[in-house]
């Protein structure tokens, strides 16, 4: 089990929706990581390989996501509202759609350490499959929204958003 958190492709923080969609793109192939997870432990165990790839999970959904959830509430959204307003009830229901999934992250992620302190050797399918599920329902009403931000907010603004962005993500 190989884990990239490395953002992939070319985006720029000059292009935040892009980056935005880079992160979806990362959020899938951890979620598959994820599914693949008990079984590989069935057949691998907890071994070294499994262990470092569990903690760059770990990792990325205790740093990364919360950041792009921060992008997308208080930059994103607020933008999108500005020319498309009837985009509020979506909106609403991804904040709400970020509070259980980082609810659900609570409890998965210390099922995660626990197989990498070796003490457990299995995770809770049905905690893996509610969060693997979330995600996957909460990027599908999100990425329509992407394309009209996009299509409609302006990109001077788009670019100071970016900008935004990349500072939220410097060491302070």
């Amino acid at each position: 089990m190989i884990i990239n958190i490395q953002p992939q492709g070319s985006a720029t923080w000059a292009q935040p929706i892009e980056m935005l969609y880079a992160c979806h793109g990362r959020v899938k192939r951890f979620c598959q990581q994820l599914k693949i997870l008990p079984d590989y432990l069935v057949k691998n165990g907890v071994n070294q390989a499994v262990k470092n790839d569990i903690k760059q999970l770990i990792t990325y959904f205790n740093i990364a996501a919360p950041l792009h959830h921060e992008d997308e509430e208080l930059n994103f959204f607020p933008a999108l509202l500005k020319y498309q307003p009837q985009a509020q009830i979506d909106i609403d229901k991804l904040e709400s759609e970020h509070i259980s999934i980082h609810r659900i992250w609570a409890q998965l992620s210390v099922q995660l350490e626990e197989l990498i302190n070796e003490q457990r050797s299995e995770i809770d399918q049905k905690l893996l499959d509610d969060y693997t599920a979330a995600y996957a329902r909460h990027i599908a009403l999100e990425e329509p929204l992407f394309e009209l931000g996009q299509h409609y907010i302006p990109k001077d603004e788009l670019v100071a958003m970016g900008e935004i962005m990349a500072d939220r993500r410097k060491v302070k």
